[in-house]
């Protein structure tokens, strides 16, 4: 039978009664041991010199505490049997506890076969006591200034049907809690993107009405990208969202609930209290559900550990104490690395910006917001294009080599006065090539023609133009082959070099000629 201690009140009570004269069966009656414990309790104190006529003043503490003692069993270990019979076969207990794979229930059944037969109870107690768990131990976070932390952490709710996918969703809760006050607000979403958790982040400062300057998030993704006990990673994109709204992130550890135990106790909260048994048709819906909730159930209850209405503690001592709320809404960049293709072009979200042609095969940093596409390559600032829909284009004509500019940006305009350059007869044939529909399909005719004027000249191919335009012909090959054919006939005209040297063995011409008259006779 389990041994019970009787309370140092119930001692006192006992002899407090006896000394008023009543009887044992009496003060049974009247406290919770029964006849027998009162009769051993009555007379320890006796034993330990307790007069019946000397009053309540001897039961101090000092001579109740004496008697307690007198109560005590003569264990000094105060176990009883069955412990002693567990600590006999310590050894076997002690292999089958390192061992790890035998439950103290197997224990039990093995101890029993040997005879020895304990309750498991004991036998749990027992393995606490003598192989003891380090004991987890934490302190006790202070809340800091009035409008100095703010603690946020993701909870997931439950599911919700989705209009714009058509199927339902897992619906997450970015709470948001001062870690002074204890006022909460809550941010519903479909996912944890950057987007959303950047969202959520603005919605709170409208509701709290200012930024709090230190801001203590779980080490979500979105923020943190390598958690570190003392040098996170964090987000690009976020660090320079929180330069822009002032306040300073210090995220919690990784599995370290304690660092944020505000946050952690109302994600429970919100689970429980807010979410529980409803059922709400789309989350624009919940979203002004959980706006209300924050406001009246979550923010005037009592709160357990404060014992006052969060809300009024936030506008009294914080909402006074917060930096400035944002004007606008902040314009979520996107960030990323892209690689400079062969054809002087990067691809951002699906369209393509020029880069200049020397960064070639490199890859560069890209800041893009709904306005500007920002290009970086080491730290420095290379192009900044305006930003354009996916699957545009975008090409500026200096990126591009002077050679192929005019080719790659279809810059008829400046393929005529090229022309035109080289002479008034080229510029009007290149004019009648390139006049009518699509007249970027006969560019190639063009650059043709530059060629053949580099090679023979610019003079030769503006006389072949230039009769060439009389006859109304805009065939580029008929003037390369009048270039060619005009340098022919004044090869024939020209006198043999006084230089040359004739063959040793050479004959006249004449030689060779047939006499006709010495044939007919």
């Amino acid at each position: 039978m389990a041994f019970r201690e009787v309370p140092v009140f119930e001692v006192r009570e006992v002899l407090r009664l006896w000394l008023d004269g009543r009887g044992y069966r009496a003060i049974a009656g009247l406290v919770p041991p029964d006849r027998k414990t009162v009769t051993k309790i009555v007379e320890a104190a006796v034993g330990l010199g307790l007069d019946r006529e000397g009053g309540v003043g001897q039961l101090d503490d000092g001579f109740v505490g004496s008697v307690m003692a007198a109560l005590r069993p003569a264990r000094p270990d105060r176990h009883g049997e069955s412990w002693a019979a567990i600590a006999a076969h310590h050894a076997k207990v002690a292999a089958w506890v390192t061992a790890g794979d035998v439950p103290e229930r197997k224990m039990c059944e093995l101890l029993g076969r040997e005879g020895v037969f304990v309750p498991e109870r004991t036998l749990n107690r027992y393995v606490d006591a003598m192989f003891p768990t380090p004991a987890r131990s934490t302190v006790r976070v202070a809340d800091g200034e009035p409008g100095g932390e703010l603690q946020v952490d993701f909870g997931e709710l439950g599911m919700m049907f989705d209009e714009e996918s058509g199927r339902r969703r897992k619906v997450w809760a970015l709470v948001f809690t001062a870690a002074f006050s204890r006022h909460t607000f809550v941010w519903l979403s479909f996912s944890q993107t950057l987007s959303t958790v950047i969202c959520g982040f603005e919605e709170a400062w409208q509701f709290f009405g200012g930024v709090f300057r230190v801001v203590i998030p779980d080490n979500m993704a979105t923020i943190v990208t390598n958690a570190n006990a003392t040098d996170p990673t964090f987000n690009q994109a976020f660090v320079e969202y929180a330069q822009s709204r002032g306040f300073v992130i210090d995220p919690a550890r990784v599995r370290s609930p304690q660092d944020k135990p505000r946050v952690e106790r109302t994600v429970a909260f919100v689970q429980s209290s807010f979410w529980a048994g409803e059922n709400f048709g789309c989350l624009a819906e919940a979203q002004v559900a959980a706006e209300l909730w924050c406001r009246g159930r979550a923010g005037l209850r009592e709160h357990g550990t404060t014992r006052a209405q969060p809300v009024v503690v936030f506008e009294e001592l914080e909402a006074p104490r917060l930096l400035p709320s944002p004007v606008g809404r902040y314009d979520v960049p996107l960030y990323q690395r892209a690689k400079v293709h062969p054809d002087r072009h990067i691809q951002v979200a699906k369209a393509l910006y020029s880069i200049p042609g020397e960064l070639i095969g490199e890859m560069v940093d890209v800041r893009a917001d709904t306005a500007l596409v920002k290009v970086f390559s080491r730290g420095q600032l290379i192009k900044c294009h305006v930003r354009r829909p996916a699957g545009t284009c975008t090409t500026d004509p200096n990126d591009m080599p002077s050679e192929l500019t005019d080719y790659a940006m279809r810059d008829i305009a400046s393929q005529k006065t090229k022309a035109a350059a080289r002479g008034p007869a080229i510029g009007r044939f290149v004019e009648a090539i390139l006049d009518g529909p699509l007249p970027w399909t006969r560019m190639r005719r063009v650059y043709q023609l530059f060629r053949a004027a580099d090679r023979y000249g610019d003079d030769r191919v503006e006389l072949a133009c230039e009769r060439a335009n009389d006859a109304e012909c805009v065939d580029v090959r008929v003037v390369i082959r009048m270039v060619e054919r005009a340098l022919e006939a004044d090869a024939d005209d020209r006198p043999v070099p006084a230089n040359v040297i004739v063959g040793r063995f050479a004959r006249d011409a004449s030689h060779f000629a047939a006499n006709t008259s010495e044939v007919t006779r």
